[in-house]
C-alpha cells in the first residue's frame, strides 16, 4: 500500500465510516444533550490538531458550541490543568497512544467531564480513558504522511455536528461528500503534470479561512513533511497584516477558495496577489473567479457546501504534495526524521 493507494482510497472510506457509525454518532449525541455541557476542550497534535480546527468552526458555526484548543503542557510538564467544568473533553487521534493527548482525557475524566474520543484505533489508550468513542474506521494507514485518517477524522466531526443539530438536509450533503470526493481526485493526471512548474520552490505560503483554514494548515503540513518546501499557513486576514510584504512577483502561493460566506474576503485577496504583486497562484476553488486568478487551478465540484469543503478540498492538496514530492525526486513513502507514531509528553 502507498501513499497513492491510500488517498485514492479515501472515497470509500467515507462513505464506509458513514454507513458503520451514523447510529453510534447518533447516540453519543443523544447522551452528550442529557449533560449540561457549555464547550468543547479538544486535544490534538499534527494532523489531528488540523482536524481540532475544522471541528472549532464547525461546531461554532452549526452548534453554538465555543471550542477551545487544549494546551497538553499544562498537563504533563506543568501539572497545572485548568478547570474544565461543564465541559465536553475530546481527543483526537490516529495512534490513540500520544501520552499529552491521553492525559487530557484522563484528567477530563477525573473531573468529572464527558470525554470522546475520536480514533483509528478503538483498543488505545486513548479510547480507554473516553465515556463515548467514534472510531474513524480508516484501516490500516501505512504511509507516514497521514490523508485518509485525516478525512475520516473531519468526517466524524461533521457527523457529530448533523447528530448533534438533528438536520436531515446535512445529512443528505454528507452522503454526497464520497461522490465529490472521487470526483475530485480525476485531476491526479493533471495536477502531476502541473506540479513540475514547482519543482524548483523552496518556500510558499498556504492561505484559508473559516472552514478551510484548517484546510491550509494541512496543505503546508503536507508540503513541510514531504517536500520539505518552508510552507506557513495563514488565514488570509491574518496574512494582510504583515506577511503579505513577504511575497514580490513571480513568488508562490497557494490558497483555498471555497464557495461561502468568506469567499469574498478570500476573492479580494487573490486579486490582490495577482494584480498588485503578480504572486503565482495555485488555488483549489469550486468558484470560477477564484479559478480564473490561478497559474494552476484545481478544481471541486461547484456544489460542494462550505461546511463540507474541507473534506472534499484537501484532496487536491494531498495529490499536489504527493506529486510534488515526486517531482522534486524524494521518497513519499519515507520523509526523512518523522516516523508514523509520534507519541509527545
Amino acid at each position: 500500500m502507498t501513499l497513492l493507494s491510500e488517498i485514492n482510497e479515501q472515497p470509500e472510506r467515507i462513505r464506509s465510516l458513514l454507513a458503520s457509525q451514523k447510529k453510534t454518532v447518533e447516540r453519543i449525541a443523544v447522551e452528550i444533550q442529557k449533560r449540561d455541557i457549555r464547550y468543547i476542550f479538544l486535544a490534538a497534535r499534527g494532523t489531528s490538531d488540523n482536524a481540532g480546527r475544522y471541528a472549532n468552526y464547525l461546531l461554532g458555526a452549526l452548534n453554538g458550541l465555543p471550542l477551545a484548543l487544549a494546551t497538553p503542557s499544562l498537563f504533563t510538564y506543568y501539572k497545572q490543568p485548568p478547570k474544565l467544568k461543564n465541559a465536553l473533553v475530546v481527543g483526537i487521534s490516529q495512534s490513540g497512544k500520544s501520552p499529552d493527548i491521553v492525559s487530557v482525557l484522563e484528567e477530563g475524566r477525573r473531573q468529572g467531564c464527558a470525554t470522546l474520543a475520536i480514533t483509528n484505533e478503538s483498543e488505545s489508550s486513548l479510547a480507554s480513558y473516553a465515556d463515548f468513542l467514534i472510531d474513524i474506521r480508516a484501516g490500516a494507514e501505512k504511509a507516514v504522511a497521514a490523508t485518509k485518517t485525516y478525512t475520516t477524522e473531519l468526517m466524524s466531526v461533521a457527523m457529530l455536528s448533523a447528530a448533534l443539530r438533528g438536520h436531515k438536509k446535512q445529512w443528505d450533503e454528507l452522503g454526497r461528500v464520497a461522490a465529490w470526493m472521487k470526483e475530485t481526485l480525476k485531476q491526479s493526471d493533471f495536477i502531476a503534470q502541473a506540479s513540475q512548474r514547482y519543482r524548483y520552490i523552496d518556500q510558499t505560503v498556504v492561505l484559508g479561512r473559516g472552514f478551510n483554514y484548517a484546510t491550509a494548515f494541512e496543505w503546508a503540513l503536507k508540503l513541510k513533511e514531504l517536500t520539505y518546501i518552508i510552507a506557513e499557513p495563514y488565514s488570509s486576514a491574518d496574512f494582510a497584516h504583515g506577511p503579505i510584504a513577504m511575497v514580490e512577483s513571480g513568488y508562490p502561493v497557494f490558497a483555498v477558495a471555497a464557495k461561502g460566506k468568506v469567499f469574498l474576503s478570500m476573492l479580494a485577496m487573490l486579486e490582490r496577489l495577482r494584480s498588485d504583486i503578480d504572486a503565482e497562484l495555485v488555488v483549489i476553488s469550486n468558484d470560477k473567479r477564484a479559478l480564473s486568478l490561478a497559474q494552476v487551478p484545481l478544481r471541486i465540484p461547484t456544489d460542494v457546501p462550505e461546511w463540507v469543503s474541507p473534506i472534499v478540498g484537501i484532496l487536491p492538496a494531498q495529490l499536489f504534495a504527493y506529486h510534488l514530492t515526486r517531482a522534486k525526486g524524494y521518497d513519499t513513502e519515507q520523509p526523512r526524521s518523522i516516523r508514523k507514531v509520534t507519541e509527545t509528553r
